[in-house]
């Protein structure tokens, strides 16, 4: 008997939500289901992670734990080699805490587990587990239990092209996008999705775990490119024919989605405690904010001369390929971390701050980011600077940028060297919001909502729903008022040395070629840049 389903939604947001499941149009009630789950269960606003990202995000929901403790920051881990930064992509390997599919395993709860992200190479599991953010080609070596591929393989319709990402397809696709390209992105995700819900739907009847989850990550990316045609404060007063057709196939979409929640549900059975989450929210982001050339300006960065030719202007304009190692202070390693780097000399006549300087010098930093304006309306476009020590305190925090950038629109920043500084898009782009979406439903569920839950409380509601004991060492809780029955606290879960998580079932990584498909998908979607 299923007792727990877990479906994540990736970049969820009630601001969408909201009016999917009424119908403020006329359109009708795109999801229905969701409606009467909501109707009938708990609602409540989700905080993600001080970084509301993807892969630290999700790893915070699995673990219990905030990414300076779990070690996962971003897509991609860079390291300071003095005269140049390596960057490599983070993987299972680099979680520094457990997870709960390990810790319900343990404690003999049988799990399945799909599509989250940071899950490859797998660890070994009670039950069934398909990592997300993983290449096609890599899939049967990725998933436990040995086999599981072979039974995958079998069902209906299956094609591994379509259920991983196609780096080659999603890559062509760039910031700026007329609609009709946009259009054909989101057609792309429909059959993805629709292979996720086929294997849930097969492993949840085959299996009948305890804890069921499933991530369904087509909400982010659609609405990455096509928030203007899903956005109620974006609605133009005269819709053009274009827009109307790109409104319908992403309500399309999330028609579909609706489907596949209820097909769940009720496969789940009447007993089951159901719970939806998303890793953070979404909203517009107007702006361009290039914070590389701001710390160029400010002298901070330095960049080498490029040559006259167009090919070496154009690599001027890329992320490090002119950038002055010897003369660099401080620097932002991508526009996914919203971060930046400060350089501490290793010794005397090495490149960067002198560590006696460090504090004094990052204050000055500090003041000068929150005076930034934009020039043509003169506000303020950084609203917060969070130190480290204090948004990601943990073993792993030396990890990650010494600062975080919150933008005032929630956007990710540029690194790119073109001038000006702050300029504003021709069309709002969706980017992430701090507050995503927690929903509850089924018995023992109080009806009603509350106020803001943290995503660091999702993983002991999940354990309390398992009838396991809450960690004593996860960061969150189980909010007042959502159970009838009390808590109880348990050991703590375990702490992993990075780099311990399990081999894939055939010894070779994936191929440089792979890792920078991964990497071209990333810069799709924004998250880096070239």
């Amino acid at each position: 008997m299923t007792r727990t389903l877990f479906i994540g939604l990736d970049g969820a947001t009630f601001t969408i939500l909201d009016e999917l499941t009424s119908d403020p149009y006329g359109e009708g009630v795109t999801m229905p289901f969701l409606a009467g789950l909501i109707a009938g269960g708990h609602k409540a606003p989700l905080r993600s992670t001080n970084h509301p990202l993807t892969p630290p995000a999700w790893v915070s929901l699995m673990t219990g734990r905030n990414p300076g403790s779990h070690g996962v920051f971003d897509f991609v881990r860079f390291k300071d080699m003095g005269h140049d930064v390596y960057f490599t992509l983070y993987d299972a390997r680099d979680i520094q805490d457990e997870t709960i599919w390990s810790l319900a395993g343990r404690q003999g709860r049988r799990i399945v587990s799909l599509n989250f992200p940071m899950m490859a190479p797998p660890p070994e599991v009670e039950g069934c587990l398909v990592p997300g953010f993983t290449s096609w080609k890599h899939l049967r070596r990725n998933m436990r239990p040995e086999g599981l591929y072979d039974r995958i393989k079998a069902i209906e319709g299956f094609d591994p092209k379509e259920l991983a990402w196609d780096f080659e397809r999603e890559a062509k696709i760039g910031e700026d996008m007329p609609e009709d390209e946009v259009e054909g992105w989101v057609r792309h995700h429909l059959p993805r999705e629709a292979q996720w819900f086929r294997i849930a739907d097969t492993l949840l009847e085959q299996e009948n775990p305890d804890l069921f989850a499933v991530m369904f990550d087509g909400t982010d990316k659609i609405q990455h490119q096509a928030w203007h045609a899903l956005d109620p404060a974006l609605r133009p007063a005269a819709p053009s024919e274009s827009w109307l057709r790109l409104r319908a196939l992403c309500l399309g979409y999330f028609r579909e989605l609706d489907g596949y929640i209820r097909r769940l549900v009720e496969r789940a059975g009447p007993d089951a405690q159901i719970f939806l989450a998303s890793d953070h929210g979404f909203t517009a982001s107007p702006r361009v904010v290039r914070i590389n050339r701001w710390l160029g300006e400010k002298g901070w960065l330095t960049w080498r001369a490029a040559g006259d030719s167009e090919a070496e202007k154009r690599r001027e304009s890329a992320n490090f390929a002119y950038l002055d190692w010897t003369k660099t202070l401080a620097y932002c390693p991508t526009p996914s971390s919203n971060g930046i780097a400060i350089r501490v000399a290793r010794g005397p006549g090495e490149p960067g701050v002198p560590e006696a300087d460090y504090e004094s010098f990052r204050d000055t930093l500090v003041a000068e980011l929150k005076e930034m304006r934009d020039p043509l309306t003169g506000e303020k476009v950084i609203r917060d600077v969070l130190l480290r020590e204090r948004a990601f305190p943990g073993a792993a925090m030396g990890d990650c940028p010494d600062l975080t950038l919150v933008l005032a629109d929630y956007g990710f920043v540029s690194v790119r060297n073109v001038a000006p500084v702050v300029s504003m898009r021709a069309t709002p782009t969706g980017t992430h919001h701090p507050d995503g979406i927690f929903i509850a439903a089924g018995p023992g569920i109080a009806p009603g909502a509350s106020g803001r839950f943290s995503i660091l409380d999702v993983p002991s509601i999940l354990m309390h729903s398992l009838d396991l004991p809450v960690p004593r060492n996860f960061e969150g809780r189980v909010p007042d008022g959502l159970f009838a029955r009390e808590v109880t606290i348990g050991p703590p879960s375990r702490r992993m040395a990075a780099g311990t998580a399990a081999e894939p079932q055939v010894a070779d990584e994936a191929s440089e070629a792979e890792k920078l498909r991964i990497l071209e998908q990333l810069k799709a979607l924004g998250y880096l840049e070239d």
